[in-house]
């Protein structure tokens, strides 16, 4: 919130429209009270909506009540200091109160006062369904309960009376709305053209994330709007396949985006205020597909006409469901139970739907998001839905007006991967072949050596477009995680030893002032300065006790900052900038005292048995709770009644669920919300579905086993330990061959063996095969396979194995430990010592989080170089390489220090120098372009250029030129021959030195040679 202005104006007037309500009766309380707390996980509520439509800004842990007389604000100072323009307002008593962060109930009282003298004084409206968090909300809650005061909700009469848009409101709607038409038709229709003509395979999220950043960052769809004040309604949702459900509450999913039907919803919130846009884009659809999207499309053009001033949303339904039924009765019975619903600073307003049962009506200023379909539609044995929205403005005495322009007929969002000759829909059949022309390369006049490079140069221009997007969106990114809770993390897991000075134990050494070790709090309280100072266990480094003569020596060195990097026990510092404590030394004699008949150094052998037992205590504790980071507790497993489960038998586990850690078969059986292995021996698994990250499976191809491998968003406890994957496997062959066995003349031929191996393998790899397509029909998961064919060898951790990228992986998965390496959380692939000299060279993959290790593969052959690149491309993954290793732990560390200044001064660029070089050999060529031969009009024009600066008297230095000549031509070829020899003997550099040597083994070769010839006969 950079300069807020208050406006007081807009305040007044819009407060006008709320004490309205009290005078035609629309608001049945005394008084209406609006609390906003703690609103991080909050994006929409009545609460914040009202105060933003009010106050312009959100104001937290702030209090309003108002009636029809007065209005009165309980805020903190800060807040009060804003809406101060607020005591000007004439037609309310204002009144502006100081929050108190203790105790607020003298408050309280005043406003409950303030109620009880409005109207009846009985009652006092609230906004019921809000649940907001903080300190201040249960406060005001209890209080409330004993004002003796009636609470009614007000939520859907105040929704109603702020529904019509005044001037500024409209204007800010039709900017909100152009922003979801551009990024629709700017952004989004393209990439879909792009993906099906390029065949690409793009998961419905990823598609749903692109949706979002162009919506941020690109200038076409921004136009002049200001990108701090925009931001998504909701998360984009886009869904294909035959898997629809049009709702605006659901979230993309990570399946693949199928060429069929897709249904896109997107909606942008600029300054507040939220629109939408939804649209149905086909791929080769059906003479029926496209006439029952124009008969959506008329459908919705009249629910347009029927949203006027006057009429009553159910009526509104209801006559377009009449007309649906004149059209196709079919259809009409397949429409969604309602066709939208206002919109403004809440993106839905609930209690103003277009449904049959909502009588509400329509007055002119509010703005509806229509949202009109068909669902459970069939077409060619596939299901399908067609889904249509826009965002209108109802006029007073005209239909309503469309905000989202975006083009919505069947040549606009239909796809035709192939155009008959005979096609009517001549429009859609020049949309394709434009496309298809702008994104066809023509191959037909380039020469042979231009169309094998096509490839290369594909690859880089491409891999320069991702360069472009990469440090934009990474400096984006790591901006907005900046900020105040990465600081609150650490102060928080700083551990204290007692809260108040009042706790500290009243033990006799600590009023003597000896070390005290405090087992219960773990603490040791030690004198310093003559006083006690208190330090928690946490904060002790180590501590050693030694004797010299008589006296006895305890030592104790603390953590502080600068002595615990790369220390998995150090502690966290809230202020590093502090003065800290490094090492305390204490002394004491081992003499024994005359008076006291103790020894003085007993104290510190005390302290210093009970500090090693605090250590070790803590440090386990430590250690349990690291262990047991990430672990969730699962839901229960849901078992399947009364039907047959799909099982796979005979399966080993990975890891290992026998005693001692030995091999142990059992049944894989797939349930209503997870997996569930139930080993022969031994206690079961239970995997939920939305637990898994990916289900990976890879064929026996080239290995011994066919696996199931799940990759866990959360760690799961097996036998007391966390895991993060769990993999279930079938052998199909000898995996240990006992090479001292006998063979004899009875043995199966080798030829036999080897067909009833493939024949297990493929029965096997059926089994698994069928039981994925049974789970996938009943669950959302997907399964993923690998790709044999683009594998690579290296060395991910510690031996070299065979890694096989998969869609959404790079994985290995045969040997443990396994290796799964998600491609989207992949920010760059750095190649280090590539070479031609070198046969191996390694890959530095940079995660998009940077407080992150990098993770490394060794060893890599050169020969994998080409084709790893290529998949990387076709997985929009940037890469750069180069000859030397570099230091990753320090560069994460800088970047991470200073994120804003590594992109100021060109963040990742630094990786890829063959950008300038490529630039630099560009301008290169276009200076040869340039070049004109010799006796061109260029040369002739400098000739005259120099004929003209021409003098009649010679210049010195031409006179010099002269006598050199003249001097030079006076010598024979002997004196040349001699001065050219002495000037190859002062020759200094190295590749002219070599010359004259040549030259003496050439002249005194002739012996040598001959002699030469004499030893080879």
């Amino acid at each position: 919130m950079g300069n807020p202005s208050f406006n007081a104006e807009q305040f007044k007037r819009r407060l006008k429209v709320l004490l309205e309500g009290w005078k035609d009766d629309s608001l049945s309380c005394d008084a209406i009270s609006v609390l906003v707390g703690n609103s991080e996980d909050i994006l929409y509520s009545k609460s914040t909506a009202l105060q933003t439509w009010l106050f312009g800004y959100e104001l937290t842990d702030t209090l309003m009540v108002f009636g029809p007389t007065f209005f009165t604000v309980v805020a903190s100072k800060k807040k009060l200091a804003f809406l101060q323009p607020l005591e000007k307002v004439d037609i309310v008593e204002v009144k502006l109160l100081l929050r108190s962060k203790e105790d607020n109930s003298g408050t309280f009282g005043d406003i409950f006062s303030q109620v009880k003298t409005s109207r009846g004084g009985k009652t006092l409206g609230v906004m019921a369904k809000d649940k907001f968090g903080g300190d201040f909300v249960p406060e005001w809650q209890k209080a409330l309960k004993g004002a003796d005061l009636e609470t009614v909700d007000m939520s859907t009469p105040v929704a109603y009376l702020m529904a019509p848009k005044d001037a500024a409101e409209v204007q800010i709607l039709k900017k909100s709305a152009q922003l979801s038409s551009d990024v629709f038709s700017k952004f989004y229709r393209t990439e879909v053209l792009k993906i099906v003509d390029r065949s690409k395979r793009v998961k419905h999220s990823a598609l749903a994330n692109s949706i979002d950043q162009a919506l941020h960052e690109r200038k076409d769809v921004l136009n002049s709007a200001d990108p701090s004040e925009v931001e998504v309604c909701y998360s984009p949702i886009i869904q294909s396949g035959g898997d629809y459900n049009l709702k605006f509450s659901l979230v993309s999913n990570d399946k693949a985006l199928k060429y069929d039907t897709i249904v896109s919803l997107m909606g942008a919130r600029y300054k507040s205020y939220c629109s939408n846009v939804v649209r149905t884009m086909m791929v080769q659809p059906s003479e029926e597909q496209q006439d029952n999207y124009k008969v959506l499309i008329e459908a919705e053009e009249v629910l347009q006409k029927e949203l006027v001033q006057g009429a009553r949303l159910c009526d509104v339904y209801n006559n377009t469901v009449k007309f649906l039924t004149s059209k196709n009765k079919t259809l009409a019975e397949h429409v969604t139970k309602t066709m939208g619903f206002a919109t403004g600073i809440e993106f839905k307003e609930a209690s103003l739907t277009i449904s049959p049962k909502h009588t509400a009506v329509v007055k002119a200023g509010m703005v509806f998001n229509l949202a009109i379909g068909f669902t459970d539609l069939t077409a060619n044995d596939d299901s399908y839905a067609l889904f249509l929205g826009d965002t209108v403005l109802v006029r007073a005495d005209e239909p309503a007006e469309l905000l989202t322009p975006s083009r919505k007929l069947v040549k606009n969002v239909a796809i035709f991967l192939e155009v008959d000759k005979e096609e009517t829909n001549g429009d859609s059949k020049e949309d394709l072949q434009q496309h298809l022309a702008d994104n066809t390369t023509i191959l037909e006049n380039r020469t042979r050596q231009e169309r094998e490079m096509t490839a290369e140069e594909k690859r880089k221009s491409r891999q320069r477009e991702l360069g472009d997007q990469l440090n934009e969106t990474a400096r984006r990114r790591l901006l907005e995680k900046d900020g105040p809770s990465s600081n609150s993390k650490s102060s928080k897991s700083a551990a204290v030893a007692y809260r108040h000075a009042s706790l500290l134990p009243r033990d006799a050494d600590v009023q003597d002032l000896r070390i005290f070790v405090d087992t219960k709090h773990e603490a040791i309280v030690v004198p310093v300065c003559g006083q006690s100072a208190v330090f928690h266990i946490s904060m002790l480094k180590n501590c050693s006790k030694t004797e010299h003569g008589d006296y006895s020596y305890l030592r104790l060195n603390f953590f502080c900052p600068g002595n615990t990097v790369g220390r998995a026990e150090g502690a966290a510092f809230p202020d590093a900038s502090a003065t800290f404590v490094k090492e305390l030394v204490f002394k004491a004699s081992n003499a024994r005292n005359p008076t006291t008949q103790t020894v003085p150094s007993t104290n510190l052998s005390t302290a210093f048995r009970l500090i090693k037992e605090a250590q070790k205590r803590y440090k386990t504790r430590e250690a349990e709770r690291k262990e047991m980071e990430g672990v969730i507790a699962q839901a229960a497993l849901v078992v399947s009644q009364g039907r047959v489960v799909p099982r796979l038998k005979d399966l080993y586990v990975r890891p290992s669920l026998g005693a001692g850690h030995h091999r142990s078969q059992g049944i894989l059986n797939a349930h209503v919300n997870g997996f569930r292995y139930q080993p022969y021996k031994g206690d079961t698994v239970d995997i939920l579905y939305n637990n898994i990250k990916h289900a990976i499976f890879q064929p026996s191809k080239g290995e011994m086993i066919v696996l199931l491998h799940f990759h866990l968003k959360n760690a799961i406890l097996i036998q007391k330990k966390k895991y993060n994957d769990i993999q279930f496997y079938a052998e199909v062959g000898e995996v240990v061959t006992d090479l001292g066995r006998r063979q004899n003349m009875h043995d199966r031929d080798d030829l036999e063996a080897e067909q009833a191996e493939r024949d297990m393998r493929h029965r096997v790899e059926m089994a698994f095969k069928s039981f994925m397509d049974k789970v996938q029909q009943f669950s959302n998961l997907e399964f993923d396979t690998t790709f044999r064919d683009l594998g690579f060898h290296g060395v991910p951790q510690r031996s070299s194995v065979f890694l096989q990228p998969t869609t959404y992986c790079l994985v290995h998965l045969v040997e443990s430990p396994v290796t799964v390496i998600t491609l989207s959380e992949l920010e760059l692939v750095h190649f280090e010592r590539v070479s031609f000299q070198m046969k191996n060279f390694d890959a530095v993959l940079v995660m998009k989080d940077y407080k992150r290790k990098v993770f490394m593969i060794n060893s890599i052959p050169m020969t994998s170089l080409d084709s790893i690149k290529e998949w990387l491309t076709t997985s929009d993954i940037k890469y750069t390489e180069g000859i030397q290793s570099l230091n990753w732990a320090k560069i994460m560390k800088t970047i991470n220090e200073d994120p804003e200044g590594f992109f100021q001064n060109g963040g990742w660029s630094f990786l890829d120098p063959d950008d300038s070089d490529e630039n630099g050999g560009d301008d290169s060529d276009e200076e040869g372009d340039d070049y004109q031969p010799s006796g061109s009009d260029d040369d002739v024009s400098e000739e005259e250029s120099s004929d003209e600066d021409y003098s009649d008297e010679p210049s010195e230095s031409e006179e010099e030129d002269e006598l050199d000549s003249d001097e030079s031509s006076g010598k024979d070829w002997s004196e040349l021959e001699e001065e050219a020899i002495a000037d190859d003997k002062e020759v200094d550099f190295e590749g002219q030195e070599e010359i004259p040597a040549a030259r003496k083994r050439k002249s005194g070769s002739t012996g040598g040679g001959s002699s030469a010839k004499k030893r080879r006969h």
